[in-house]
C-alpha cells in the first residue's frame, strides 16, 4: 500500500548544451533533495539537453539503453533510496526523437515511461516560432504509474493545457499528476501558475511540475516556478523565479480523498454531443 505522507522535491535547472554538466547538476539535485527529506524527486523537461538547433541535438541524442544521464539518475535514485521522475529527456525513435519522461524506483529499475502526447507547435506574440513536431514524435499513450508513495500520472509541459488528459488520469486512479516542464517564459508569466493550479482543482489531485529556468545557452528563457500544488489548488512551495535550486512540501495523500469528497466532480462527468445551431461555424484548428 501507499504511504499516507512523503516529501516530495522538484529540482529546478537551467539545462544548457553540455548533456554531461546537466547530468552533474541533476545528479546533485536529486542528492541534495534526498538529503533533505525527499522521497520522490522530479527533474524538468529536457533533463539533459536543452538545445534548438536540430543538428546539435541529434548529435547528442542516443538510444535508451545508451543515455549517460537515465543511467546516472537511475544510480542516484539507487543510491538514496529515492523515487526519481526524469521530467523528460530526448531519445532517439527512428529518425526523429522522443521527449520521453521515466518514473525510477528506489532500486534504480525504470516503473514507467512516456512519451510527450502533445507536441508545442506555435508562433507567439513576441516572434518566437516553436515546431515540436519536425524534430519529436508524439506519443500515442497516457500513462499512471503504481509506486510505492502513490499513483503517478505522467505528462510534460504542453499536455497542461489539455484538461481531458489529466480527467482521464484521475479517472484511472492517478493521486499525484505531473507535468515537469521547459515552459518560456511569455507564456509562463501568463498561464503557467494558473494551468498548475487548475489542473489540481479539476481532479482533487496533487500537482507536481519542476521547470526550467532562466536564459539558456542556445538562446531560449524559460519561466522557472518548479510548483508543488495541492488538491484544493494551494500552492505548497514555488522556486519563485527562474534560478536553479529545490523545493519540497509534504504530500499528504489523505487530502486527494478529501477534495474528491468535497467536490466529486470526477464522479459527476456526464456523456454529450454537441448541437452546431445557426450559421455555419469553423472549428478551432
Amino acid at each position: 500500500m501507499p504511504e499516507a505522507r512523503f516529501t516530495a522535491a522538484c529540482v529546478q535547472m537551467r539545462s544548457g548544451r553540455d548533456p554531461a554538466a546537466n547530468r552533474d547538476a541533476a545528479v546533485a539535485g536529486v542528492r541534495a533533495a534526498a538529503a533533505r527529506g525527499a522521497a520522490y524527486v522530479q527533474t524538468p523537461e529536457m533533463t539533459s539537453l536543452v538545445e534548438r538547433n536540430r543538428e546539435r541535438l541529434f548529435a547528442h541524442v542516443t538510444t535508451e539503453d545508451r543515455d549517460p544521464t537515465l543511467a546516472a539518475l537511475r544510480e542516484a535514485a539507487r543510491e538514496t533510496g529515492t523515487v526519481v521522475q526524469v521530467g523528460s529527456i530526448a531519445v532517439r525513435a527512428g529518425d526523429r526523437i522522443a521527449n520521453r519522461a521515466y518514473l525510477i524506483d528506489a532500486d534504480g529499475g525504470i516503473l514507467a515511461a512516456y512519451d510527450k502526447l502533445h507536441l508545442f507547435d506555435v508562433d507567439l506574440p513576441s516572434g518566437e516560432r516553436w515546431r515540436e513536431s519536425a524534430t519529436y514524435t508524439g506519443g500515442t499513450c497516457a500513462v499512471v504509474a503504481a509506486t510505492p508513495l502513490a499513483a503517478i500520472g505522467l505528462t510534460i509541459c504542453y499536455d497542461i493545457r489539455f484538461p481531458g488528459l489529466y480527467r482521464a488520469l484521475a479517472e484511472a486512479g492517478a493521486e499525484v499528476l505531473t507535468a515537469p516542464a521547459c515552459f518560456t517564459r511569455q507564456t509562463g508569466a501568463a498561464h503557467w501558475h494558473i494551468l498548475q493550479r487548475a489542473r489540481a482543482i479539476e481532479t482533487g489531485a496533487f500537482v507536481i511540475s519542476a521547470a526550467q529556468g532562466g536564459i539558456h545557452e542556445d538562446g531560449r528563457e524559460t519561466f522557472g516556478h518548479s510548483l508543488i500544488v495541492d488538491p484544493w489548488g494551494r500552492v505548497l512551495a514555488d522556486a519563485g523565479g527562474d534560478e536553479p535550486g529545490i523545493i519540497l512540501a509534504e504530500i499528504d495523500l489523505a487530502q486527494v480523498a478529501d477534495a474528491r469528497a468535497r467536490i466529486p466532480s470526477l464522479q459527476h462527468g456526464r456523456a454529450f454531443t454537441v448541437e452546431r445551431i445557426g450559421r455555419p461555424v469553423v472549428p478551432a484548428q
